[in-house]
């Protein structure tokens, strides 16, 4: 029997099938909250202002509604820019000053958030 080319071992098999489905899931969360929202804004007979949003965001479904779709679109973005930083930076202590760098500032933008939305 003969063979050609050079044996490859492959590793981290379907590495990347977990990650495009995260993307899929965290994106269809953040369509629903989206809608939901829309809904709220043009389905009511109040002006717009302060007052209608504190009222969308007082409602306790809502703020666990807006804590997932800020987790979701931290994870959303970390997928999306760790895939560009480990497609194109190819220095490796650089790529991981990147990564680090990315997470602080997701996390950082997260809490951030999070504190805005418990405030109401």
């Amino acid at each position: 029997m003969t063979t050609y080319g050079s044996k490859r071992i492959v590793t981290g098999a379907h590495y990347g099938l977990r990650d495009w489905m995260a993307q899929r899931a965290t994106a269809l969360l953040m369509a629903l909250f989206t809608i939901v929202l829309l809904a709220q804004v043009l389905f009511t007979s109040q002006p717009l202002g302060y007052d209608l949003w504190a009222g969308i965001f007082s409602k306790q479904w809502m703020k666990f509604l807006t804590f997932a779709l800020i987790v979701s679109l931290a994870y959303h973005a970390w997928v999306g820019v760790r895939d560009i930083w480990m497609d194109y930076v190819k220095p490796v202590g650089v790529r991981l000053a990147l990564h680090v760098f990315t997470l602080v500032w997701l996390t950082g933008c997260a809490g951030w958030a999070i504190q805005v939305l418990w405030r109401l």
